[in-house]
């Protein structure tokens, strides 16, 4: 059996749009559905709990009705969707990553319950894509209308091998055009003593950067010969490029940066997009899918 798709559900209006969501991704992967709802315990040791069992049951309680309304909306119209829910005790973020480590994609909506409803992205979200072992989607509330289109982000990085092929299958799997996004900037000077020339060719340079690009995507038109693919290179910062595009596209694909920006997190072109994009977002690791371009 295929990998299941699993999704965090704590009873928001994010969340649920998230299941719904998650559903129709399983259903298009022939994969299962798993909901997973994450309920801390109290420690019975915590002496201003008269009742911590009681608590825990009623918690449990409350967790499983939620669970039932987002089993009965994943399943509707879908009769043969495979879907199960587990309450998990412990801290979302730590149960969604445990979770991932036998997933296909993790799904979480863009906020959950706690917090402030300007902060753009929640704490559960924002570690999940961080972390998280496999591709994660975040979720925002879904538009009218499919458009048709894919966007999917593109370095020119050797590494950036899985999130051209997630977005290529993904978009065979919709049967949706691709649009292959490369942004790039001006070089500056980074520190006192930099060379940079007095003058810029952009012509050439934008020729160059489209050059990248198409090497980047060489070979992936035969092995997803149905994906109708435009590529687009523009001069602009590359978070800024793909929130424009996302207004006119279903879903954005992108990897999780490298380098020291990884290090310290997500990465601030990968967290921009995702807290700013007006479509759900995709954020594939380094060699964290294997899809088969068939499938």
């Amino acid at each position: 059996m295929a990998e299941p798709i699993v999704v965090g559900v704590d009873g928001s209006t994010p969340s649920l749009q998230a299941a719904a969501w998650a559903a129709r991704e399983a259903e298009l992967r022939g994969a299962p559905l798993r909901l997973v709802y994450a309920t801390l315990r109290w420690p019975s040791y915590v002496p201003l709990v008269p009742q911590p069992a009681r608590w825990r049951a009623d918690a449990e309680a409350a967790a499983r009705a939620v669970l039932d309304q987002a089993m009965i909306q994943a399943r509707a119209g879908r009769p043969r969707l495979a879907v199960s829910a587990e309450v998990v005790d412990g801290g979302a973020e730590q149960a969604l990553i445990v979770a991932a480590e036998r997933a296909q994609l993790l799904v979480v909506g863009s906020r959950g319950r706690g917090g402030f409803a300007e902060l753009l992205l929640g704490s559960v979200s924002r570690c999940v894509t961080a972390q998280a072992p496999c591709p994660v989607a975040v979720v925002r509330q879904p538009k009218d209308a499919d458009r048709g289109e894919i966007a999917v982000g593109v370095t020119g990085r050797p590494d950036q091998e899985p999130v051209l092929d997630f977005a290529f299958h993904e978009a065979a799997l919709r049967h949706a055009r691709l649009r292959a996004v490369h942004a790039w900037t001006q070089p500056v000077a980074r520190e006192p003593g930099d060379m940079l020339p007095p003058v810029y060719d952009v012509d050439a340079i934008g020729a160059e950067e489209a050059r990248l690009l198409a090497e980047s995507i060489a070979g992936r038109r035969e092995r997803f010969p149905d994906v109708t693919l435009t590529e687009h290179v523009v001069r602009e910062h590359p978070a800024k490029a793909l929130i424009d595009v996302s207004g006119e596209t279903d879903l954005v694909v992108i990897g999780a940066d490298t380098g020291l920006s990884a290090w310290l997190g997500l990465g601030s072109t990968a967290h921009a997009v995702i807290h700013h994009a007006y479509a759900p977002v995709v954020v594939v690791r380094p060699r964290s899918v294997d899809v088969s371009p068939t499938a």
